[in-house]
Formats: C-alpha cells, sequence, structure tokens
C-alpha cells in the first residue's frame, strides 16, 4: 500500500476469510493515515519535551509515546517514529477484526510483527556495502546477520536507522538496527543510536543543513551526514563505542531489547545473556559489544 511518502508491505497469515478480512481492514485504515497525520503535522515536527502535550491521532500519539522517555537527553521529534507508528496502527487494525496466525507491517524497514502461539518470524538484517564491480546487483555480504522472533519473546518492533537511510541522520552508522517492544519504540530508538554513532568535526564526513536539503524537515539547521570517507579501524571502533554506549543506556531502560551497529564493514552488538543475532550459517554473534566477524 503506498500513499505519498508511505510505502507498506503487509503480509497476514491464517484462514482464508480471516486473511481477506484483514487486508479489507488494513485498506481501510490506510487511506486516511496520512491525512490525519498532516493535520498535526507542525506540531509532530516540534521538538518533543517530557511535558509536550498529547496530539489527537492515534498513530501521532504511538509516535508521541515512543519520542517522549527520550526527550529529557536528546533532541527528538515524533516524526522519529512515524514509520514504526504507521507500521503498528496498520497491523493493530488488521488484527482486532481477525483472527490471525501471524502478520508484520514493514513501512520502510520499520516493523511491526504479530504472532500467536507456536509461530516465528525469522528477520534478516541488511548492510549497504559497495556493490561488487563484476556483479553490482550483488553485495559482499548482504545479510550478516538474522534473528528469529517468537511469542514468548517481548519483540514486536524492528526497526533500522542510518545515514545510508531514507531519512536523515545525525550520525555516520551504515544502519542500527533494533529490537523493540514495539515498532514505534524501535524506530526512535535507532534514531537516537544511529545519531550517537558519530564522530564530531571529522573531516572525512561531509555533513549538510537538514533545511537546505529538505526546506520542511523537522531537524532544521542541524546538520545531517551527506557522505562517509573511509574510516581507520580505531575511528570506527570509536563512533561504534559512541552508539554502544547509548544502546546500552536505552536497555538498561527497558526502551530496547537488542540492537546491532554497522559501520563500514565492522558490526557491534548489543544485547542480553542470550544473544538474540545470529549470523546466516546460524553461529551465534558475539555479543556485549564484541565484535562480529564476518564469515
Amino acid at each position: 500500500m503506498q500513499d505519498g511518502p508511505i510505502d507498506l508491505i503487509v503480509e497476514v497469515f491464517g484462514e482464508p476469510g480471516e486473511v481477506d478480512r484483514a487486508y479489507r481492514a488494513a485498506a481501510g485504515r490506510f487511506v486516511s493515515v496520512l491525512d490525519e497525520l498532516c493535520g498535526e503535522l507542525t506540531f509532530l515536527r516540534q521538538a518533543t519535551r517530557p511535558e509536550s502535550a498529547t496530539p489527537d491521532g492515534s498513530v501521532a500519539r504511538r509516535m508521541m509515546e515512543a519520542v517522549r522517555p527520550h526527550a529529557a537527553r536528546h533532541f527528538i521529534t515524533p516524526m522519529a517514529a512515524v514509520a514504526g507508528a504507521v507500521a503498528e496502527e496498520i497491523l493493530d487494525a488488521m488484527i482486532s477484526t481477525s483472527q490471525l496466525a501471524r502478520a508484520y507491517v514493514n513501512d520502510g524497514g520499520d516493523i511491526a510483527l504479530h504472532l500467536t502461539p507456536g509461530e516465528n518470524f525469522v528477520v534478516g538484517m541488511m548492510e549497504y556495502p559497495e556493490p561488487d564491480s563484476k556483479h553490482p546487483q550483488h553485495s559482499e555480504h548482504p545479510m550478516p546477520g538474522t534473528t528469529t522472533i517468537t511469542l514468548d519473546y517481548p519483540v514486536r518492533g524492528v526497526a533500522t536507522s542510518g545515514w545510508r537511510g531514507r531519512s536523515f541522520s545525525l550520525g555516520v552508522a551504515d544502519a542500527v538496527t533494533v529490537l523493540a517492544e514495539t515498532a514505534p519504540m524501535a524506530d526512535a530508538a535507532a534514531t537516537i543510536i544511529g545519531n550517537a554513532v558519530d564522530l564530531p568535526g571529522h573531516p572525512a564526513i561531509v555533513r549538510a543543513r537538514a533545511c537546505d536539503l529538505a526546506p520542511d524537515s523537522d531537524l532544521g539547521d542541524r546538520m545531517v551526514t551527506q557522505a562517509v570517507a573511509p574510516l581507520l579501524l580505531d575511528e570506527i571502533q570509536r563512533a561504534l563505542d559512541a552508539g554502544i554506549h547509548e544502546a546500552e543506556c536505552l536497555r538498561s531502560l527497558g526502551l530496547i531489547r537488542a540492537a546491532a551497529l554497522t559501520l563500514q564493514g565492522e558490526m557491534r552488538i548489543v544485547d542480553g545473556a542470550t544473544s538474540l543475532f545470529f549470523k546466516p550459517n546460524g553461529v551465534e554473534a558475539f555479543s556485549n559489544s564484541r565484535s562480529l566477524v564476518h564469515a
């Protein structure tokens, strides 16, 4: 489903009648989402503070709920959670009307999940390496890791942020993938962690004012990353360490369950005692901020 900047992939599993009912519910809810968001867009582009008012629309409320916990420590607007909030809204519209075995809504890589007993999802993480010059359609490491989400683990949201993505980033991470209890929570946290992976003032990083690139950007005149030249290994480690520190903080606050941070071929995992992230061959990735070595 597509409307303006919103582009969703929706898939559900269950009895044919329930599947049909779910898709109809998704389509019925989707037609008004963009107009509702546009009606509060000025407010949603403003910096959130702990005491900020609650917006009117249901998607906007999901956005505010996800970003408010970050507002005391960081600049953030509700727009940081818009994709995850839209995905969750459409998913809820389906599961409230249909009995489904499992379902997902993917809004540009920010994903809301629904599971029932005996069901699971395997979610793959993608990198942004330079393409193979001989086979430009293929990348060297197309899927550096996967994770399996089951009913008994409280993760129903997956989101990715980074300077190479479709949204602006203040940091230099190629990608930060976050697992959280909800899609809006994952979306907001991925933004915060992606911004933290940074080397302020480094000459290899090209930045521009967000408002010069997109006059209506919620980031205003903040400098967003446009290009990152090759970095030294110790510089990559320093940038990733800053992101790891932020991710560990968010995990201790219960705002995320796990995160995978990648920068120029290096990956770091922030996770609990039992790692959720696995390499494609099934070998468990190193956890607790240790480096993942690509096969």
